[in-house]
This record gives structure tokens, C-alpha cells and sequence, in this order.
């Protein structure tokens, strides 16, 4: 991962055919996986898109990368996008 000002970029790797990510590339082939929007409040932001009309992936936050806790929207409500809300765990 790297970061240039306020914006931070991951680079994966598959590490299995059969991990989320090697599943990904073997469907679509290589290019961006998912776009990261940090925010101050997950559980608030969650519910908020959920009343939205969000499809969430995840109804409650979890543990990710880089000390954060994620939640994804499903890319059927996001034109396509897979999109992962992010909160950082202080």
C-alpha cells in the first residue's frame, strides 16, 4: 500500500486461484478489484446507505486491512462498483 496526499492505493496479489481475489481476476481478468471511501462513522454510514437503497455485502463492519474496520456495497447498487466503507480503528 501507498499513499500520495489523502489518497492510498493498494496493490494486490492473488494468493490462492481460489481466494476473493484470484476469483476476481479469473472472471474479469486483471484491473481494479474495489474503490476504498473512508468515513468518520461506519456503522452510522452503513445505515444511512442501507436506508438509501444500498445493497450492503456486509451488514456490520468488520476487521480489514491497515487497522481499519471495512463494509462493502454490493456492485449491483453501485453501477457495477464494488465499494468498501472504511473506518479507521483508533
Amino acid at each position: 500500500m501507498f499513499s500520495v496526499g489523502e489518497t492510498s492505493i493498494e496493490l494486490l496479489k492473488a494468493t490462492a486461484p481460489d481466494s476473493p481475489v484470484g476469483k476476481f481476476i479469473e472472471k474479469r481478468g486483471e484491473g481494479v478489484h474495489h474503490i476504498a471511501v473512508y468515513v468518520d462513522n461506519i456503522v452510522d454510514e452503513l445505515e444511512r446507505l442501507k436506508n438509501e437503497g444500498f445493497v450492503l455485502i456486509d451488514e456490520k463492519p468488520r476487521k480489514g486491512a491497515d487497522n481499519c474496520l471495512v463494509a462493502f456495497l454490493h456492485p449491483k447498487s453501485t453501477n457495477g462498483v464494488l465499494i468498501e466503507i472504511s473506518q479507521k480503528m483508533e
